[in-house]
């Protein structure tokens, strides 16, 4: 093992400890144990009708980011959403809807674009990998992986190392790579208060924090009794490598999960946001032969041809995306229908969802 191996390593240091085996509603939770099926399922049905019951049909089709929330607790907040759409006295609940219902009566306020300004494309010879960047979670990390980008920093560096069932990481091998306007390094953004965040808590327990749900479109979890809120490592996510020290990151070297979720990192790294599209061109790479998936000499690395601010892409280069919000009703029912599948193939629902088995909906802008 050479020095080239043992100053990748070092890089993400990490690595080494994390060798496993091979709405409009003004309110920030909206989904609890309370909410019933039905309850959801009249939520989306009346949504094109009589959204006004709940403030969808005035909400704009692309919501603030960062928009300020009320403190609610999730059983005031999913009573007036049940009392606002569920059936009248003498009236049928509406059959459960399977997910692709739920999509289907989806209206354009559901959705929002995607910030040119905090999204970048990441350019394979085998395509596009976009990341949508979390400025309300990591700002200083966001601001200087953009710097690095308008740089040009990544371009020509390469995926180094590809670990079965766990990450992909980029970077440069040998820590050469000159910075200019960008630091190398910055203090830990592990968590924050999560005073004025939006948060739409899911109704289920979790094993690793007191809540979980989303915010502005990222998975999340969060601890009232110290006001703090944090991202979590769910499949897509995207982290900035560190070493031991806590402020030795800084995003010039940057990692996606591609396994399943490992949660026991989250509050140990940066996360900086989330891929959004072209997973498929980073979960099918090569496995690296190295220790923890590290490519070794016998094996090419992945070059990556350059990494570009959205914003920054001539308007007939970009992909126009959009995803679903995650403050709606329409949310409601979406979380309901991943909770419990009907899906004439499911005949046991599950009763429960965990917060990284609930995608975020991503598609071509106007559903195209």
């Amino acid at each position: 093992m050479g020095t080239r191996r043992r100053r990748a390593r070092s890089l993400f240091s990490p690595s080494k400890l994390w060798a496993e085996p091979p709405g409009t509603l003004a309110v920030a939770t909206v989904v609890t144990r309370s909410l019933a099926t039905a309850a959801c399922v009249a939520a989306v049905a009346g949504i094109a009708a009589a959204g006004a019951a709940t403030g969808d049909a005035a909400a704009p089709a692309a919501a603030p980011r960062t928009a300020t929330v009320a403190s609610r607790t999730p059983a005031t907040d999913s009573r007036r959403l049940a009392a606002a759409d569920a059936p009248a006295p003498g009236e049928t609940a509406p059959r459960p809807m399977t997910s692709a219902e739920v999509l289907a009566a989806s209206t354009p306020s559901d959705w929002r674009p995607l910030d040119l300004q905090n999204t970048l494309y990441l350019e394979l010879s085998s395509g596009r990998v976009i990341i949508e960047l979390a400025p309300g979670f990591a700002p200083h990390h966001v601001a200087n992986i953009e710097t690095l980008a308008r740089e040009q920093y990544y371009d020509g560096l390469a995926i180094v190392r590809s670990q079965d069932n766990y990450v992909v990481q980029l970077g440069d091998p040998e820590g050469k790579r000159p910075i200019h306007h960008a630091h190398r390094t910055l203090a830990a953004e592990f968590e924050r208060t999560s005073r004025g965040l939006p948060f739409t808590a899911l109704p289920d327990p979790d094993t690793y924090a007191p809540e979980t749900g989303f915010s502005d479109g990222f998975p999340a979890a969060r601890d009232l009794k110290f006001s703090r809120e944090w991202l979590v490592h769910c499949y897509g996510m995207v982290g900035a490598g560190r070493d031991n020290d806590v402020d030795s990151g800084g995003g010039t070297e940057l990692y996606v999960v591609i396994g399943q979720a490992p949660r026991h990192l989250d509050r140990n790294v940066t996360l900086v946001g989330r891929v959004v599209q072209g997973m498929e061109l980073l979960s099918t790479l090569p496995r690296g032969n190295g220790d923890l998936g590290f490519y070794d000499k016998t094996q090419p690395r992945v070059p990556i041809k350059s990494v570009r601010v959205a914003a920054d892409v001539p308007e007939s280069q970009r992909t126009p995306l959009e995803e679903m919000r995650t403050d709606t009703a329409t949310w409601a029912a979406w979380v309901e229908s991943r909770r419990n599948r009907h899906e004439e193939w499911f005949k046991v629902p599950a009763g429960r969802v965990d917060v990284c088995n609930v995608p975020v909906v991503v598609r071509r802008v106007g559903g195209k």
